[in-house]
């Protein structure tokens, strides 16, 4: 991926001092994301497979697995009040400052998670516990994902800032990667007794020496050009939220609409599809996290792709036919799961190519996207609430919604598909009104 970005550099007649100074903003903004996303979704990853047994315990399994997606979800509501106050600071003090806070705030918490005691052996303080970090964990990546993309797309030449502002996006696929596959080799390496006791803190556990590195790395970035010349004439918004609020509120309304077949369909098949799985196929955790693995290792290479063609197609129209595409194939995404034959190898098919390959045709260009809704002077706050807020809906509750679809169906999952069918259409109307309509 460097490579990609030294040629792309290169293309562009870039100084060598620019592209130097773009490279390093770009290996900064993949390994910070990575860390910050690593954290966020270990967490649902192992909500199902963990938390509902040891912090959850109820007579029904199914409402233990439902209570433990509901501290997943807190998370999500919590990130809008970090994109409200780091986009806040960010817009007024600077891109940088707020990424070292944010990468502190994230990698603390997750640390914290692995050392809290279990239901058993401190009763209500420990799901109480595991709420109070999870809330810590939605204010630093609420703050964390405006920021690294801000990084990018405010270094990167203008006509080459779908593909720059991609790469922090690559910092998801990686982190549901080591995410799921850290848990994956803890399962396979471990009784499912010892994973359960102690195996699966070890992957929270991590995160303190991935936190080091990457603050590191951020620690040695400079401020954006875009931004440094806002603040040399001094024309910082003074409130950035209210400015944004007063001046882009169509584009706000856009934005959190073309967002919810992001969320909807990445919580389906990366955090609920690990419990259905396990749960109603029948296929061991295992191979089940593996499947999710993979996605997201062909996700990494898709998602730069798509945020180039970006640049060339045009973003709007990228991803109005990506929302519909990606919505869609998960009818036959879950027939192929539920008439695999007991093929594991099917079943990771059906996970790869939708989540991997297709969905990254919405996630590529999405950051660039939500960032040409907005000016530099609020563009922190813009597109870190729009992607936070929306995030509430569109990701923090789907997977409790999916839980409750598949109940309601007798394990089957059409309702689900239909659920997120109908987040594909709003997501590609609002990528529409986008293209269509001229920015306030």
């Amino acid at each position: 991926m460097v490579a990609n970005v030294n040629a792309m550099s290169g293309s562009a007649g870039m100084s060598s001092a620019s592209s130097a100074a773009l490279k390093r903003v770009v290996v900064a903004a993949i390994i910070g994301a990575t860390i910050e996303w690593y954290d966020f979704f270990l967490y649902g990853v192992v909500a199902g497979i963990v938390f509902n047994k040891l912090y959850f315990p109820a007579s029904d399994p199914l409402v233990a697995t439902m209570l433990a997606y509901t501290t997943f979800a807190v998370g999500f509501v919590t990130r809008p009040l970090g994109g409200v106050i780091f986009g806040h600071y960010g817009d007024k003090i600077g891109r940088k400052t707020m990424l070292v806070i944010t990468l502190m705030i994230m990698g603390i918490s997750t640390f914290l998670i692995g050392l809290v005691p279990t239901y058993a052996q401190i009763g209500v303080a420990a799901p109480l516990l595991l709420l109070a970090l999870r809330v810590l964990q939605g204010i630093g990546l609420g703050g964390e994902w405006g920021g690294a993309v801000l990084m990018t797309y405010e270094y990167a030449p203008k006509d080459q800032r779908g593909y720059y502002a991609s790469f922090p996006q690559v910092g998801l696929a990686i982190g549901l990667c080591l995410a799921s596959g850290v848990v994956a080799l803890l399962s396979s390496l471990l009784t499912d007794a010892a994973f359960l006791e102690w195996g699966w803190r070890v992957a929270f556990l991590v995160s303190g020496v991935l936190v080091a590195v990457g603050m590191y790395i951020r620690l040695t970035l400079k401020e954006t050009p875009e931004f440094e010349a806002i603040k040399a004439k001094n024309a910082e918004s003074r409130m950035p939220f209210m400015d944004l609020m007063k001046r882009y509120p169509g584009n706000v309304m856009k934005g959190m609409g073309a967002r919810y077949i992001d969320g909807v369909f990445f919580n389906i098949f990366a955090v609920f599809i690990i419990s259905y799985l396990t749960s109603t196929v029948k296929i061991s955790r295992t191979d089940a996290l593996l499947g999710v693995m993979a996605a997201a290792l062909v996700m990494c290479f898709f998602i730069p792709l798509f945020g180039r063609m970006s640049d060339r197609i045009g973003r709007t129209r990228i991803y109005f036919w990506g929302s519909l595409i990606t919505a869609f194939s998960a009818f036959p995404a879950f027939w192929l799961m539920n008439n695999a034959g007991g093929s594991t190898l099917v079943i990771w098919l059906a996970i790869i190519v939708p989540l991997g390959i297709l969905y990254s045709a919405v996630y590529g260009p999405e950051s660039a996207l939500f960032c040409d809704l907005f000016d530099a002077k609020v563009r922190y706050s813009g597109i870190s609430f729009v992607y936070q807020f929306s995030g509430i809906f569109a990701s923090g509750i789907t997977p409790i919604v999916a839980t409750a679809l598949i109940k309601s169906g007798d394990g089957q999952p059409w309702q689900v598909c239909m659920y997120v069918v109908f987040a594909g259409v709003i997501s590609a109307l609002s990528a529409a009104w986008i293209g269509r309509a001229p920015r306030s």
